[in-house]
């Protein structure tokens, strides 16, 4: 599993370079908050927004995921823990005051990317440290 990467993956890059091309910037797999050790894709500090790429596979997409017929009992558990991961950051970083977007590998990077601007010009409008609604 090493040869996995854990950043700079295709979807990543286009979801990047799209917000990029939006004027937006932002810190490439940082932790939000220090004291967690958790890395989101993509870190709008001011504006306390975190974004996560998610993979089909390793986090357990309901569309997409399809469980390997080969050790299959590994995989359960481990893409399992994979989503109990991503719900508690999630719950970390709201209770913090972050705004968390979380996207899809098959999905659209033009709409992962207004989902992003969306979220990030919501917050600079709140001021940053406010809560906003959970976004889709």
């Amino acid at each position: 599993m090493q040869g996995n990467r854990s950043r700079d993956t295709a979807p990543e890059l286009r979801i990047r370079s799209l917000v990029h091309r939006r004027g937006l910037r932002y810190r490439v797999a940082r932790r939000p908050l220090p004291s967690i050790r958790r890395t989101a894709d993509l870190v709008f500090a001011s504006e306390r927004t975190a974004v996560f790429v998610d993979g089909c596979f390793w986090h357990g997409c309901p569309e997409h995921y399809v469980e390997p017929k080969t050790n299959a009992a590994y995989w359960r558990d481990k893409i399992a823990g994979n989503v109990r991961r991503d719900r508690e950051t999630d719950a970390l970083l709201r209770e913090a005051g972050w705004a968390v977007v979380r996207i899809w590998e098959h999905q659209d990077p033009a709409v992962g990317a207004d989902r992003v601007a969306e979220a990030v010009e919501a917050r600079r409008r709140l001021g940053g440290g406010d809560t906003v609604r959970e976004l889709p």
